[in-house]
């Protein structure tokens, strides 16, 4: 069995969706950190079966918005001297930014360099997004988180 040892300060992104952990570490730019990060992917889960977790043993701001959006059924666990001392659920953002790009070719993030790629959440339920700027649909099923 894997053991990976607690942390002492920093951040415990638990309950990840088995496949997604890589997708957050990539868009949080963690490879960026001069401290351990942990990925631990398909970890045996008895409520999902099996799930991801990453731990970052420093204390970081997290862009929360990027984590709920790619997975919003993570819970945040704040460590600090070997403890937790704050659980935090998330839920879908209500606007994301620079996470995912408008497939829409006449779409102004497409055509004009620099522009933000803006999507605001349209329909909470099916877990849809449309583009800030054209209206072009953004589903999670077109993405391989």
């Amino acid at each position: 069995m894997l053991n990976v040892g607690k942390i002492e300060n920093g951040i415990v992104l638990d309950h990840i969706h088995a496949g997604r952990s890589m997708s957050i570490y990539h868009h949080l730019e963690l490879n960026k950190l001069e401290c351990p990060v942990a990925i631990i992917k398909n970890a045996r889960s008895n409520a999902m079966g099996k799930k991801d977790i990453l731990k970052i043993e420093t204390e970081l701001d997290i862009n929360l918005d990027v984590i709920a959006f790619i997975d919003p059924d993570i819970t945040v666990n704040i460590i600090k001297g070997g403890e937790l001392v704050e659980k935090r659920g998330i839920s879908l953002p209500r606007e994301v930014r620079n996470v995912i790009k408008c497939n829409n070719p006449r779409c102004i993030t497409t055509i004009e360099q620099g522009v933000q790629h803006m999507f605001y959440l349209a329909d909470t339920r099916r877990k849809i997004y449309r583009c800030s700027y054209c209206d072009e649909k953004y589903t999670e099923q077109e993405n391989e988180w």
